[in-house]
């Protein structure tokens, strides 16, 4: 399978199961896309008829043209054959271990945002803080079901967990008390709204945490008309001088400034523009994923305006980084030499088997999308995992488990997408979201296409 297309003055093949980018030239990019349609004779005349005004193209010339691709099909760079759905397919008989758990420490918030999937940090329950006891259960769940895997990784998340910071650092210290004789290593990452961050936050952060994900949808009137404080006020004044002052401090240590766009501001290039301008470089910014009913749910008619913004988006950083002024989005984030390995990118997050989500009184989740479905319970801290039935499905859901990803060229980039986006789109784990699979594509396209320039540049 091949996937083309023109960016920034590219014409761009992507190989798909060999992983191989090629930037050609007109010629070689329109036989290419004949090539598995029609003859070779039905070709050479179609590209006299199409090039007849351009003396450098000939029947000679076709012809090396299609010397080349033949080499390339040789050396398994063109039109390779698809060689791992039989590998995806043993895969989800492995034995799997959990690796990693979001600890939800906090269903509670400060905040009232109001596309808030987690209905304000109760998840459409109780308000409910998690317990040091609770906290420290899930510690030893972790180490007993991680088999012989060192690395291991806990999310706090909420709600708001810096509610509950007390107990989120005494998790940590216990943690950090009995990892070595476990031969295990954690690695913590906290997300927070900024609304509690001070000094003694920060410093804690800096020495215990891998990474801090800071909540921040962009410019005071976009990030103000939904993320507001409980009695209804804006909360972009109070949190950008508290982020700022934690990225300043952070050094060279993971962060990540996460934005959500909406209908409201499809023009979401200025938002993040906006927060490179305060100073933030690690930047992400979401698609908001809502019912359609909602006011500033995307549509169908915002698709054109966000393809452009992403084209934007790629281009500015190509741009900012000639400058000396780069930035890092998230989700251009491609490494095409050095990429994730073919069984990661087939079993995705794994959520529902690697990766779980604690509620504060210790309940399991397959992830922090599916917590208070109780169709989704997993199970609990103290007496470990019951339904079997549910990880199998977790374990089974991958790219070659969607009969709508079977064509698909970008499948081995998603891994077949979000199994909480595609429950809540379809119904079905195993279904899709149509409208994030149209948007991934578009940024992966801009994504490898900036990889095409940086490497054009290197070799000028």
């Amino acid at each position: 399978m091949i996937h083309q297309y023109k960016l920034n003055g590219n014409n761009i093949v992507l190989d798909v199961y060999s992983g191989s980018v090629h930037v050609v030239d007109d010629l070689v990019y329109d036989i290419i896309g004949l090539y598995e349609q029609k003859s070779k004779e039905e070709i050479v005349k179609l590209m006299l008829e199409k090039y007849k005004d351009d003396e450098t193209v000939n029947e000679e010339e076709i012809n090396n043209v299609f010397e080349d691709i033949e080499e390339l099909k040789k050396n398994k760079q063109l039109f390779t054959k698809d060689t791992f759905e039989n590998k995806a397919f043993d895969f989800k008989n492995r034995n799997t271990v959990i690796k990693a758990l979001c600890l939800h420490v906090a269903h509670t918030c400060n905040l009232n945002c109001e596309y808030c999937f987690a209905s304000q940090g109760k998840y459409h329950g109780e308000r409910a803080l998690m317990t040091f006891e609770v906290g420290k259960r899930a510690i030893d769940f972790l180490i007993e079901n991680s088999g012989t895997r060192r690395n291991l990784e806990v999310d706090f998340f909420g709600g708001e967990p810096l509610l509950n910071f007390d107990v989120v650092k005494k998790i940590v210290a216990y943690a950090r008390s009995i990892e070595k004789e476990h031969n295990k290593n954690f690695r913590f990452t906290l997300t927070t709204n900024g609304m509690s961050i001070n000094d003694d936050v920060i410093d804690f952060c800096n020495k215990e945490m891998d990474n801090v994900v800071l909540s921040l949808d962009g410019r005071k009137e976009v990030h103000d008309h939904l993320r507001k404080t409980i009695s209804g006020a804006g909360s972009y004044d109070i949190i950008v001088p508290k982020f700022q002052e934690f990225v300043k401090k952070r050094g060279d240590k993971s962060y990540y400034i996460r934005g959500t766009f909406t209908h409201n501001n499809v023009d979401f290039t200025n938002d993040i523009f906006h927060m490179a301008d305060l100073g933030f470089t690690e930047l992400s910014m979401e698609p908001v994923v809502c019912s359609p009913n909602d006011p500033y749910a995307l549509t169908e008619e915002d698709l054109p305006k966000l393809y452009e913004q992403y084209e934007i988006l790629a281009k500015e950083m190509l741009k900012r980084e000639k400058e000396g002024r780069p930035i890092t989005f998230y989700h251009y984030m491609l490494d095409l030499k050095n990429g994730p390995c073919i069984y990661k990118r087939i079993s995705g997050c794994g959520s529902g088997c690697e990766y779980m989500a604690v509620t504060p009184w210790g309940e399991l989740f397959p992830c922090h999308q599916f917590v208070g479905d109780s169709k989704y319970s997993l199970g609990n801290i103290f007496d470990g995992v019951k339904n079997k039935e549910l990880v199998n499905k977790f374990k089974n859901c991958n790219a070659y488990a969607r009969k709508e990803c079977q064509n698909c060229w970008a499948k081995l980039y998603c891994s077949g997408g979000c199994a909480a986006n595609a429950y809540h789109a379809s119904g079905d784990i195993t279904g899709i979201y149509e409208y994030g699979c149209k948007l991934f594509k578009k940024r992966i396209e801009c994504a490898i296409m900036m990889q095409v320039e940086k490497e054009k540049n290197e070799n000028n």
